[in-house]
């Protein structure tokens, strides 16, 4: 399954869901200040379960804090 990350192409050899990426990209499985968006959607973290389907666009965005 072909899905993108952050604009970058990314490829599973079988289902993964919105946390095993989460996971895998922040270290975390709850990272705080995360949030996940799907083809433009934004993913509450109690649904991060979801599993990607081919094609999917994802975006992560983690919120800082500085001046």
């Amino acid at each position: 399954m072909d899905y993108t990350l952050n604009g970058e192409p990314r490829h599973s050899d079988g289902p993964i869901t919105v946390g095993a990426i989460v996971e895998a990209e922040t270290g975390e499985a709850s990272p705080k200040g995360a949030a996940v968006a799907i083809n433009g959607d934004v993913i509450p973290a109690s649904n991060w379960s979801h599993e990607v389907t081919d094609g999917d666009q994802l975006d992560i965005l983690i919120a800082v804090q500085g001046g």
